[in-house]
């Protein structure tokens, strides 16, 4: 069972990995804060961003479709007040 209320600040891997269609993202917040998360290109350029919005503590998933982009390496970056966490992912057409 996952805690309702977590205690501390968590990016998972996305999944699955690598990915067609469609990848899940689940990330955790301890307390109130404004969220950010973003995907970025191999060269670090942002191409969306998912969430940016004021959050209440929990645990929260979001879906990505990669419309619109080519296969390869991308990053995925949590910001949420100076707690920032990137991971990779691929995607394969």
């Amino acid at each position: 069972m996952e805690d309702l209320f977590p205690t501390e600040y968590y990016l998972s891997q996305n999944f699955p990995n690598p990915f067609k269609e469609k990848t899940v993202i689940k990330y955790c917040l301890p307390e109130e804060i404004k969220v950010k998360l973003e995907i970025f290109n191999s060269k670090e350029e942002k191409i969306k961003t998912l969430i940016h919005e004021i959050k209440e503590p929990g645990t929260y998933q979001v879906e990505f479709k990669p419309n619109g982009i080519t296969d390869g390496i991308y990053l995925y970056q949590l910001t949420a007040g100076n707690f920032v966490i990137t991971k990779e992912m691929k995607l394969i057409k």
